[in-house]
């Protein structure tokens, strides 16, 4: 039988309610139009338990964080459907195919806003060296702020910041071993070092660097550097998020006046993606967080093949 203070918590925000998942398990917790709390669970199919070799550095982040974009969307379509519970059966419809294509969407979007368009300003400053690497990452870090005060001034994505935060609450009291309750749960922060707000931000920095080192001729014609520059900043992604994982676990793990420093930005970052919850959405939260660990407490052996928790 898995131990409580062995179990690693990971989870989003939702519409309305809270994913949260642990290494075997992913509950979503949901407040229906009706006032109640509805859960569904599922077991973590992880493909590193089929292939070991998923576990190994840098691979484990990339996997983790691709399992946790589909569970996301999942999560996502889940609560958007008990949301729509109130409506007319011939208003209702499967959100499964909005929810992919809105997900593909903000990926190119993504990618645009913070690889495409950083790059062609920068272009127009300096040409090439640590500098152009340096300045395109510091519009990338910009946008990114600029885009995240944006759509916090949105009354539904300030509520779901106020999930966000219920969700850290929870695994903070969770982490300390303490009773699940909002009375404990309203004692703690909502910043946490694992956010994946905070992930994003070492994904940038970390970006700087690898792209520094990355050697693009300057004997090439222009439109060969430009194509290899905008190329290796997509092909690169997966590398990037394997690595900043890697950190993010380390600094986790390792707690002391330097990781501390280390995480202090994307802590700060926070401010604006979390929010105080009311009693109502904490008790969510801790409703999700309850469910996971309930059903890790009855799972019997099998503690080897636990999967990585995404922040």
């Amino acid at each position: 039988m898995t131990e409580q203070k062995e179990i690693k918590i990971g989870g989003q925000a939702v519409m309305e309610g809270v994913m949260m998942r642990s290494p075997h398990y992913c509950a979503v917790a949901v407040r229906n139009p009706q006032g109640e709390i509805v859960i569904k669970s599922d077991e973590v199919r992880s493909i590193a338990k089929k292939y070991p070799w998923f576990k190994k550095f840098l691979l484990r982040g990339i996997v983790v964080l691709v399992e946790s974009l589909v569970l996301g969307v999942k999560a996502l379509n889940y609560s958007a459907d008990i949301q729509m519970l109130e409506l007319p059966q011939d208003k209702k419809q499967d959100n499964t195919w909005i929810w992919v294509s809105t997900f593909a969407f903000a990926f190119l979007f993504g990618i645009g806003l913070f690889v495409v368009l950083p790059y062609f300003i920068t272009a127009r400053m300096v040409s090439y060296g640590f500098w152009f690497n340096a300045i395109d990452g510091l519009i990338r870090i910009l946008f990114f702020i600029g885009y995240l005060y944006a759509i916090s001034l949105l009354p539904d994505v300030r509520r779901i910041f106020q999930y966000h935060g219920a969700e850290h609450k929870a695994v903070f009291a969770h982490e300390a071993k303490k009773e699940l309750t909002v009375e404990n749960a309203r004692k703690y922060s909502p910043l946490h070092p694992r956010c994946g707000t905070a992930f994003l931000l070492v994904v940038m920095v970390v970006a700087i660097v690898i792209f520094s080192v990355v050697p693009i001729s300057k004997e090439w014609p222009k439109i060969y550097q430009t194509l290899a520059k905008v190329g290796i900043r997509i092909i690169f992604i997966p590398l990037i998020a394997g690595l900043s994982y890697e950190i993010i676990k380390w600094a986790d793990r390792k707690r002391n006046p330097f990781t501390k420093m280390l995480i202090a930005p994307g802590l700060w970052l926070q401010h604006m993606t979390t929010r105080e919850p009311d009693d109502r959405q904490q008790e969510v939260a801790i409703a999700a967080l309850k469910e996971v660990l309930r059903m890790e407490s009855e799972k019997v052996g099998e503690t080897d093949d636990a999967v990585e928790v995404a922040p």
